[in-house]
């Protein structure tokens, strides 16, 4: 009889149900110290193509980045202002991206794991990235995001913790259970942009508080 080990998952959720997380049973026994965030797969194929090096690859038109470039740009800044953990520059991820294989995100996120000696790697991806229409105190549309990150084991290979971020930005006539967060924003309307910095703040600082409660304290 071939029996299958599957990682055993522990899943919360935090906030007005904008997001949920789960992460391995093992979380804490693992090394999670030196981080690099794999950015996405159109950056790492734009790096590829301009071998051994060139220039980094240019925002679109209008100065605005793609929401995924934008998710591992937020990713990145938001690691790198916490304790305890060291975080592989952009430079650094750059050198080596056009070594990472296109195809499998296990296989991109161990290989850029190996090529900068990182214990994790956060990996991303967009799910919805809704502008909001009109302005921050009176938008006709709301701003609409939702994105996964997940942090891989570089070594086993395996997401040791995954974090989930959906929100449609709702006045508080329609959730009173968002009151703290909307008080935090003042009221207003975010953007898109906005929204999923607001929704990597979460995610990340959650992971941190799970790996380092003392730190919280």
């Amino acid at each position: 009889m071939i029996m299958i080990l599957l990682p055993l998952f522990i899943s919360c959720t935090l906030g007005p149900g904008n997001f949920s997380s789960s992460h391995s049973t093992d979380l804490k026994t693992r090394t999670v110290r030196r981080l690099a965030v794999l950015p996405p797969e159109s950056v790492a194929a734009g790096a590829r193509a301009q071998a051994p090096a060139g220039p980094s690859p240019a925002p679109d038109k209008g100065g605005k980045r793609e929401p995924a470039a934008l998710l591992s740009d937020f990713i990145y800044a938001v690691v790198a202002a916490l304790p305890r953990w060291q975080i592989v520059s952009d430079r650094e991820v750059r050198e080596v991206l056009a070594m990472v294989p296109g195809g499998a995100q296990v296989n991109r996120v161990k290989r850029l794991g190996e090529l900068v000696y990182a214990d994790a790697v956060f990996s991303a991806r967009i799910v919805r990235f809704r502008e909001r229409i009109g302005e921050e105190w009176g938008a006709r549309s709301p701003a609409s995001v939702a994105f996964v990150v997940d942090l891989w084991d570089v070594k086993r290979g395996d997401i040791i913790w995954s974090g989930q971020f959906d929100e449609t930005q709702k006045p508080l006539s329609e959730n009173i259970f968002a009151l703290g967060e909307f008080t935090q924003r003042g009221g207003r309307w975010l953007t898109a942009e906005e929204l999923t910095h607001e929704g990597v703040k979460k995610a990340v600082n959650q992971l941190h508080q799970i790996l380092y409660p003392q730190a919280a304290s």
